[in-house]
């Protein structure tokens, strides 16, 4: 593999990720209730969790696995910083159209929300916290995307869209959203949910996404106004991440 093209997967780690996204996503999990997520054999896991156990990445009490402090000890502080940083503008978002707000990020291939400011409405969009997304078709995947590297955004869209006129598009596309610095979804991902996007830079960097996302019936008509709205919510986060030390 180049060093240009998107990676592949590799079945022992995306275990060992696994175990610990499910660990994340529920708060604690049992040995075969992991077993079940990854389906995988419990006599392959049990082997993968003891290590975890071992390196400090899981604790466990009382056959339920948790976080271990390995995995806090090891994160960045600007990744600690971020979510607390674009809750406020996230909240604001949602006061101001009635939709869900969030943040979002890129793990590894994948789009993963961070923190939310829910929709307070019956009807609403809601976002599925920590958990990977592909990085197309959301519209802050989208961005995340337009913001890698040619060639591994390239062999990314490639892997993923094989209609070769779809995959020209979507590249096209991807171009236009890295040139303009937004990006929508018009019902690409769920018919019934439209959502726009735009970066988070700081001193040039790409730190995180934030997007807007709410039903079509209230949110097609008002793109372009939450499109406009996005600019000011993305520079007020790379304001408050710009005053935090490193």
């Amino acid at each position: 593999m180049s060093e240009g093209a998107a990676p592949k997967e590799h079945r022992t780690v995306s275990r060992v990720t696994g175990i610990l996204e499910c660990v994340a996503r529920r708060g604690g999990a049992r040995m075969q209730e992991l077993a079940d997520v990854l389906g995988a054999p419990k006599s392959s896991v049990f082997g993968l969790v003891k290590g975890l156990v071992s390196t400090g990445y899981l604790v466990e009490t009382d056959g339920v696995y948790r976080l271990g402090p390995a995995l806090g000890s090891l994160l960045p502080r600007p990744a600690q910083d971020l979510a607390g940083a674009a809750l406020p503008a996230l909240e604001a978002l949602r006061d101001r159209f009635g939709e869900t707000a969030m943040l979002g990020t890129a793990v590894g291939d994948s789009l993963v929300y961070a923190t939310a400011a829910e929709s307070r409405q019956l009807i609403r969009y809601s976002a599925p916290l920590r958990t990977r997304r592909p990085l197309f078709p959301p519209s802050a995947g989208k961005v995340l995307l337009a913001h890698r590297a040619q060639a591994w955004r390239e062999s990314y869209v490639r892997a993923l869209i094989h209609d070769p006129d779809a995959c020209r598009a979507a590249l096209v596309e991807l171009a236009e959203v890295r040139a303009a610095g937004v990006a929508f979804n018009r019902g690409e991902t769920l018919p019934d949910v439209t959502a726009a996007a735009r970066p988070v830079l700081v001193g040039g960097q790409l730190r995180g996404v934030i997007a807007v996302a709410g039903p079509t019936s209230r949110t097609a008509k008002r793109l372009p106004e939450i499109a406009d709205a996005l600019v000011g919510a993305a520079s007020a986060v790379a304001a408050r991440l710009g005053t935090m030390r490193p």
